[in-house]
């Protein structure tokens, strides 16, 4: 009968130690898991900080540079002599991405006319009486060009902001509101006047420039 109880109680004991160990590997594997689980969520979250750190840099960045001086021309726009479009040169200024220069207008020796395609990049006219959110602009490349609208790392586009409407080799206010050009004579731009050029591209900060009318009008006026 002894014989037996002592059978019995090792048996108990190697049941115990059996059980302790599976404990301590189960221990071992939800911690294994849990480590595993935190690595990953704090490589994840490296990642994404990293990823919001260059968006950041991105959105704070402009997409375009300008690159050389603003050119202003001046005309006669019904009895007023003034600056009728402005002019500047921009590169692209974030490494491997292309802006979309697709233009709203497009013009010829005697006119200015609507593209007909629809245009990504803003550019908006800014003086103290007036804000002209997305003017009439037209866009020729210079030097290297692969034939579209969009400005690589490599390429210089000129923009030409017009002022005033062009047609049939004359210039004129715009009718209203719903015109990207300048509306009265009395607005337009005379010498020493102070105006902005805002160049907001698909992506990146925006490009401003601002410039003053000299005092005197010529026909063509480097603003630098």
């Amino acid at each position: 009968m002894l014989k037996i109880m002592r059978i019995m109680h090792r048996n108990e004991r190697g049941i115990t130690g059996l059980e302790t160990a599976i404990i301590l590997i189960a221990f071992v594997v939800v911690a294994s898991v849990f480590a595993y689980t935190v690595l990953s969520a704090g490589i994840f979250s490296s990642q994404k900080a990293k990823e919001a750190i260059y968006s950041g840099l991105d959105e704070s960045t402009s997409s375009m540079e300008p690159r050389g001086g603003v050119t202003a021309y001046s005309g006669t726009v019904g009895a007023t002599e003034t600056v009728v479009k402005v002019s500047f040169t921009v590169t692209t200024a974030l490494p491997g991405y292309a802006a979309d220069l697709t233009p709203p207008y497009t013009a010829s020796d005697t006119d200015l006319t609507g593209s007909g395609m629809q245009n990504v990049c803003l550019v908006s006219y800014i003086d103290d009486s007036q804000l002209i959110m997305d003017t009439a602009w037209t866009v020729d490349f210079i030097g290297k060009n692969n034939g579209d609208y969009l400005l690589d790392a490599d390429e210089q586009a000129v923009i030409t902001v017009w002022l005033a409407d062009y047609a049939a080799s004359s210039y004129a206010t715009g009718i209203d509101e719903t015109d990207p050009f300048i509306d009265a004579e009395e607005d337009m731009l005379s010498v020493y006047d102070t105006f902005t050029m805002e160049v907001r591209g698909e992506k990146g900060a925006i490009l401003c420039m601002e410039r003053t009318v000299p005092g005197r009008f010529d026909v063509v006026m480097n603003l630098n």
